[in-house]
């Protein structure tokens, strides 16, 4: 596996400078000519990550407004699965990456707790959430969102029993298939820059020991178990399935 993409800092805005410094990251003036470099940059007042232009290819963001506006793929598995939209569990994003799943989770009630460990992912994501805050649409849910730059493993297993989770919800990197489709735009920046979660494993064990009431986790349809251990159920669609470990049931 090829080493992940060291991003660029465009100075583009005053901000640029203490985005550099605090994400470890070298300050650049101008775009780089390499054709696969990365670079995070402040665009329209979003924070976003991309390549160069002239790639043609729109920079990503954390964009929670646009999220509630879309159709989430896989909604209804996803409720389902951590629990139904009545439970108002409190859910550990163990691999939160762009927030999408947390976002769903905490519109519909779930109290939800991000952890990212990439510290360009987690600027990405503190960014979206600043924006919510500030959205009267989006307000009240990400107010339900906490994010933790940190390892996940770290912080479940620094949790004091009482603080565990309801649900802790993995949705792992994966190897992309050399028989798919093009990987989706949102794929390819992040497997470039996060490379593969090779611990996801080991990460479901730890899960399943803290977790409260069930360990879920995002897989693609075909896809063997994580960490080869086969779920009590599974709930598949077209395009993803979450295998679910049950612990111990919700309260009616």
């Amino acid at each position: 596996m090829s080493a992940p993409s060291v991003p660029l800092v465009l100075n583009t805005t005053s901000a640029s400078v203490e985005l550099a410094r605090s994400l470890g990251l070298r300050l650049v003036d101008e775009w780089s000519e390499q054709p696969d470099q990365l670079h995070v940059f402040f665009d329209e007042g979003r924070l976003v990550i991309g390549l160069a232009p002239h790639n043609r290819e729109n920079p990503v963001a954390v964009d929670f407004e646009l999220s509630l506006r879309n159709r989430h793929p896989g909604k209804e598995l996803l409720l389902k699965a951590v629990g139904g939209s009545r439970n108002r569990a409190t859910v550990l994003d163990a691999t939160a990456g762009l927030g999408r799943d947390s976002f769903l989770m905490a519109s519909y009630g779930c109290t939800v707790t991000m952890c990212e460990r990439m510290p360009v992912v987690a600027a990405l994501l503190a960014d979206g959430l600043r924006r919510a805050g500030r959205s009267y649409d989006c307000a009240e849910i990400a107010s339900r969102m906490d994010l933790r730059q940190e390892n996940a493993a770290a912080y479940l297993a620094g949790l004091a029993e009482a603080d565990c989770p309801d649900v802790v919800y993995l949705d792992p990197m994966f190897p992309v298939s050399g028989k798919s489709a093009l990987v989706k735009k949102e794929m390819r920046l992040f497997h470039s820059l996060v490379g593969l979660d090779e611990d996801s494993g080991v990460l479901l064990d730890l899960a399943l020991q803290r977790a409260r009431h069930r360990v879920v986790v995002k897989r693609p349809p075909k896809a063997p178990y994580l960490g080869e251990r086969k779920p009590q159920l599974s709930i598949a669609g077209k395009a993803v399935r979450f295998d679910i470990y049950p612990l111990k049931a919700f309260a009616k």
